[in-house]
């Protein structure tokens, strides 16, 4: 009976993982929207009219920090905000060793000292050009003397917007 159960199992994930793999190369009318779109068709569901913007994570860190998050936007709010007024924190993105750095810290590496190896910066005042830089825009949190974190209102939108330039194979279903 065990075995019929694991059977029954293995069989309802391979047609589960062929659907899956099916998606994009037959209309998403043929498979379940739902399943496709789930946090969408949820979105719908729960605010009415057109025009909401909503990104959400669940994740665990390597260093076992736990975070849930999730905002969202009406987009006429956001098509009438004064963008130019929100340069700076993606400014702060601009430059590679400020990425390293992000990743560094949330990956664990928390000293100012295994920061400036990690990004193989010369000079201290390299690395604390970049961690100010960083800091003013909100990207991290000096921690006390010399370490820093990255604040969990950040983790989640820092991934959201890294996951936007990810190569198209790695991305979940666009509609």
């Amino acid at each position: 009976m065990a075995a019929e159960s694991l059977q029954e199992r293995i069989a309802a994930l391979e047609e589960r993982v062929s659907r899956l793999e099916s998606v994009g190369q037959e209309p998403v009318s043929q498979v379940s929207r739902s399943e496709v779109f789930w946090a969408l068709e949820g979105l719908r569901e729960r605010l009415a009219g057109n025009g909401q913007v909503l990104f959400t994570g669940v994740l665990d860190l390597p260093t076992g920090e736990h975070y849930e998050w999730q905002q969202g936007a009406v987009a006429e709010g956001l098509l009438e905000a004064d963008w130019s007024e929100h340069a700076a924190p993606y400014a702060a993105l601009g430059h590679p060793v400020r990425l390293t750095l992000l990743r560094a810290v949330l990956q664990g590496t928390r000293s100012a000292a295994e920061l400036q190896e990690t990004a193989g910066l010369n000079t201290t005042g390299q690395l604390y050009h970049h961690l100010k830089q960083l800091t003013a825009a909100g990207w991290l949190h000096a921690e006390g003397r010399g370490h820093y974190q990255v604040p969990a209102g950040r983790v989640v939108p820092l991934l959201v917007l890294l996951s936007v330039v990810v190569p198209a194979g790695n991305r979940t279903t666009e509609e």
